[in-house]
């Protein structure tokens, strides 16, 4: 099907930048909505960025104007720029992808997640 793979997390301090990246590999037909989410120790997983194939995102609050999504359609990649980063960013980071896979008679939808990513932010 279809496979997301991150990359970027680690140790950064308060007020630095960091990148994370998921790209996306498989017998991809095309991605709608790609995106990323977060769960903190004791939290329940939530909606960090969303970016549609056409461009237009949407941001969890508590990031506005310090985080920003991106995608790179041609290598089926999704980018979270961290600038600026809380203490309180400090989680397991996810991407998501959906859209559809296959040809022809054999195309389905699918829903992906990527494998985790810490990143702690050092106060």
């Amino acid at each position: 099907q279809v496979q997301l793979v991150v990359s970027g997390g680690g140790l950064v301090q308060a007020g630095g930048s960091l990148r994370l990246s998921c790209a996306a590999s498989g017998s991809i037909f095309s991605i709608n909505a790609m995106g990323w989410y977060r769960q903190a120790p004791g939290k329940q997983r939530e909606l960090v960025a969303h970016i549609s194939s056409g461009g237009s995102t949407k941001y969890a609050d508590s990031v506005k104007g310090r985080f920003t999504v991106s995608r790179d359609n041609a290598k089926n990649t999704v980018y979270l720029e961290m600038n600026s980063p809380k203490h309180e960013d400090t989680a397991v980071y996810y991407c998501k992808a959906e859209g559809d896979y296959g040809t022809g008679l054999q195309r389905r939808n699918f829903v992906s997640w990527g494998q985790g990513t810490q990143v702690t932010v050092s106060s």
